[in-house]
């Protein structure tokens, strides 16, 4: 292009024509955001049934896969855990995760289902012969909220799968693989058999000795830590399992006093073969 003398070509002000247009893009923008419908919140009261089903869900997978909490009705393992007929036993939490990856290890302190017949003879079930309110309380006991309706029982493992226990040696001791146990976790005295003052509770046709007995593999022998006041392995030994406990009825690992405040605190595993 060239210029002719006496006439000017118009140029367009590009800072003008760009506000022009700025502007016009602003207000399709303002007027899009106006004309969209604001998302209407839900009541709350229309929230709090889901919030309630996701607790549900997840109370109900960190009973059935992580842990529960159980109570302990009696003193058989005094004095390690406390409990007795109208008394507030200690609550303890149990966790399952442990043995998800290896069995239970000697002196372990584990909750398991009475396995046969001699382990339940006392037990009664606590739910309802009414088969609505029976179906209710299964429903509860699978999010925690009831008891699940078994024989739970809570006992230290004495020896596994494999391994021959027997009672006893010339102190008193109970005996794995022929080697006496250092079980410190029981109380001095109190359950001390040779203690004239304390004569001892016949349990079995022989008294307070029992065995050898091999425990089968997969299966646990075990003893409450209160020896006078426990019906443990010893008093089983007539039944299908010569009075072992198989590992798949273990409901999990004993692991913290939860309740009452005054006996908050871990429960700790001590094995008894390492002496």
């Amino acid at each position: 292009m060239f210029a002719v003398p006496g006439y000017s070509v118009p140029v367009a002000d590009e800072s003008e024509s760009t506000a022009v247009s700025g502007a016009d893009d602003d207000g399709r923008a303002e007027k899009t955001k106006a004309d969209k419908p604001k998302k209407k919140q839900r009541p709350f009261w229309q929230e709090l049934p889901i919030l309630i089903g996701i607790a549900a869900v997840i109370t109900a997978l960190v009973v059935n896969f992580i842990g529960r909490p159980y109570v302990i009705p009696s003193q058989s393992m005094e004095p390690t855990l406390h409990g007795c007929a109208g008394c507030t036993g200690d609550r303890i939490y149990v966790e399952k995760l442990s043995y998800y990856f290896g069995d239970p290890q000697p002196g372990d302190v584990v909750v398991f289902v009475g396995p046969t017949s001699s382990w339940n003879d006392t037990y009664r079930s606590t739910r309802s012969t009414n088969t609505v309110v029976r179906g209710i309380q299964n429903g509860l006991s699978f999010f925690g909220l009831v008891p699940p309706d078994e024989n739970d029982l809570v006992k230290r493992v004495i020896a596994i799968g494999g391994q021959t226990v027997q009672c006893c040696d010339a102190e008193g001791r109970v005996m794995v693989d022929g080697k006496p146990l250092d079980e410190t976790y029981i109380e001095a005295g109190r359950n001390n058999p040779f203690n004239p003052a304390m004569p001892n509770i016949p349990f079995n046709q022989g008294g307070r000795a029992f065995g050898p007995v091999k425990v089968p593999e997969g299966n646990l022998w075990v003893m409450g830590d209160n020896r006078r006041e426990s019906r443990d392995s010893r008093y089983h030994q007539e039944d299908e399992f010569d009075g072992t406990v198989p590992v798949s009825d273990v409901r999990g690992k004993a692991v913290f006093k939860i309740w009452p405040p005054s006996r908050i605190g871990p429960i700790r595993s001590q094995d008894p073969q390492t002496n």
